[in-house]
C-alpha cells in the first residue's frame, strides 16, 4: 500500500461508492450548511444502514440476556452473539471461535493482555518491547506495569519518514523481552508496519507478539494465522460497528494460560464460598453481561465489509490517498507528518505557523470533519518536534470530491490565516 505509486483500478476493483454512500444515512446531512465531508475516520467510523437496522432489530424484538436462558428470546440471542463470535473469527483467520474474546475496545484489550498474561510473567530486569509511534493505549498499561515489576520499556524509534528502525529493533529484542507490543498501522502517520518480519524475529527468540490492530483491521485483509501473532486487538467502532464493543485475539494456549482480568457472573463454572473454579476460553474473560448488541451488530458490520470485499477497500483507499497525498503535497506551506513507503488512509500535515486546533474550526465552517491534537499519540508528536498535527483519515466512503473539498478548505484557512 503506497501514496505514491497507487496503478489505476480496474473494473473489477472499483466500488460503486455513490451506492455505498447511500447505505451510511449521516454522510446526507448537512453541517453548518454545507453537505457534510467526513475525514475523520481514524477515531471512528460512520455505520451502515445495515448496522443501525441490527441494532434495533435486537432491542425491538429479541431483547434478552445470553447463554443462560432457556427461553426462545434468550436462545436466539444466544445463537446470534455466538454466531458474530464465528464471523469474527473467520474474518480475521483464527483457528477457533474460542480464541476471539469480546471486550469494550482495543485499549481493554490490550489492558488484558498486560494484567493476566504478562503480569504473572514479568520479573525484575526483565523488558516490554514497544515502538516510538505506539498510541497511549500501547504505552501506558505497560509503563503501569514495568513500574510495577522494576521491569524497563523499551521503545524501538522511528525515522523522519515514520518508519521503524529494524536494525534497532533487533538490537532492543534480547533474552530479557519478555513481549513486543505494537501498532499493525499507525493511528497517526498512517505507516503499516512490517509485521511479519517483526513476529518472526520475535519468535526466533520465544518473545510472544501482541498487534494493535485498530486502524488496520478496517483497511486491510488481515489474517492471525498467517501473521502467527499472539494476540491481536481490535475496536468495533472504527470497523463500521457500534463504540463500546472490541475484540481481542489470541492463541489458544495462551488464553488457557490466563487468568481473568475482570471476575463476576458467566466467567465462572461454579462458586462457594471455599473456591471458585472457572469458565473455559472465551467466556472467562467476559464477566457480566456483555454488550449482546454490540457484538451482533460487530457481526453486521463484518457482513457489510466482506460484501464489499477487502481488497476492493483497500484499492479504493489507496487512491483516494494517493489523490490526497499529490494534492496536500502542493500547498505552499503544507508539511506531511508521516510519509513511509508502506501507509494507508491517514493524511496527518501542518500547514505553516497555524495552529491545527484553527485548521479544523475553520474546516469544520465549511461542513470538513478532521481530527486536531496529538491523536493521543503525544510520543510521536515529540519525535517531530511539534505538539499536535492536523489529520484528515480515509473510508471507503470517501472520494475524490472529499479531498478537493478539503483543499479548497484550507485554501481559505490560508486566506484567513495567513
Amino acid at each position: 500500500m503506497t501514496s505514491s505509486q497507487t496503478p489505476p483500478l480496474t473494473p473489477e476493483q472499483r466500488l460503486d461508492v455513490d451506492q455505498i454512500r447511500r447505505d451510511f444515512p449521516v454522510l446526507s446531512r448537512q453541517v453548518h450548511g454545507h453537505p457534510l465531508v467526513y475525514l475523520d475516520n481514524a477515531a471512528t467510523a460512520q455505520k451502515p444502514r445495515a448496522v443501525l437496522d441490527v441494532l434495533t432489530r435486537y432491542y425491538e424484538d429479541n431483547n434478552a440476556n445470553i447463554h443462560r436462558g432457556v427461553h426462545a428470546l434468550s436462545q436466539t440471542a444466544t445463537e446470534q452473539y455466538e454466531g458474530s463470535r464465528s464471523k469474527i473469527g473467520r474474518f480475521i483467520g483464527a483457528h477457533e471461535d474460542r480464541e476471539i474474546v469480546f471486550v469494550r475496545g482495543t485499549t481493554e484489550a490490550i489492558n488484558l493482555v498486560a494484567h493476566s498474561f504478562v503480569r504473572p510473567r514479568l520479573q525484575p530486569g526483565d523488558e516490554v518491547l514497544i515502538t516510538a509511534m505506539e498510541h497511549h493505549s500501547n504505552i501506558v498499561p505497560w509503563q503501569i506495569l514495568c513500574n510495577e515489576k522494576s521491569a524497563r520499556l523499551r521503545v524501538v524509534p522511528i525515522n523522519e519518514a515514520g518508519e521503524l528502525d529494524l536494525d534497532e529493533f533487533r538490537d532492543l529484542l534480547t533474552s530479557r523481552t519478555k513481549i513486543v507490543a505494537l501498532a499493525h498501522m499507525s493511528n497517526a502517520l498512517g505507516t503499516i508496519n512490517p509485521v511479519p518480519d517483526i513476529i518472526a524475529a520475535s519468535h526466533s527468540q520465544g518473545v510472544p507478539v501482541l498487534l494493535d490492530g485498530a486502524q488496520a483491521a478496517p483497511h486491510m485483509n488481515v489474517n492471525v494465522a498467517d501473521l502467527d501473532c499472539d494476540f491481536y486487538a481490535f475496536s468495533g467502532h472504527k470497523l463500521y460497528g457500534p463504540t463500546g464493543i472490541g475484540v481481542l485475539y489470541g492463541k489458544a494456549n495462551h488464553l488457557e494460560s490466563m487468568d481473568p482480568y475482570q471476575t463476576g457472573g458467566e466467567q465462572i463454572k461454579s462458586v462457594t464460598f471455599e473456591k471458585t473454579i472457572y469458565n473455559d476460553i472465551p467466556y472467562r474473560f467476559e464477566a457480566g453481561t456483555p454488550h449482546i448488541a454490540g457484538v451482533i451488530a460487530l457481526g453486521a458490520a463484518i457482513d457489510y465489509v466482506d460484501s464489499l470485499g477487502r481488497d476492493r477497500i483497500a484499492a479504493h483507499e489507496n487512491e483516494i490517498l494517493a489523490y490526497g497525498t499529490k494534492l496536500l503535497s502542493s500547498i505552499p506551506g503544507l508539511r506531511l507528518i508521516g510519509t513511509a513507503t508502506n501507509k494507508a488512509s491517514v493524511l496527518s500535515f501542518l500547514l505553516g505557523d497555524i495552529h491545527p486546533h484553527d485548521i479544523g474550526t475553520i474546516l469544520d465552517d465549511k461542513g470538513i470533519a478532521i481530527r486536531t491534537g496529538h491523536h493521543c499519540a503525544q510520543p510521536v508528536m515529540d519525535r517531530f518536534g511539534i505538539s499536535a498535527t492536523a489529520r484528515a483519515s480515509l473510508a471507503f466512503y470517501n472520494t475524490k470530491y472529499d479531498i478537493d473539498a478539503l483543499v479548497q478548505g484550507l485554501e481559505q484557512v490560508r486566506d484567513v490565516l495567513g
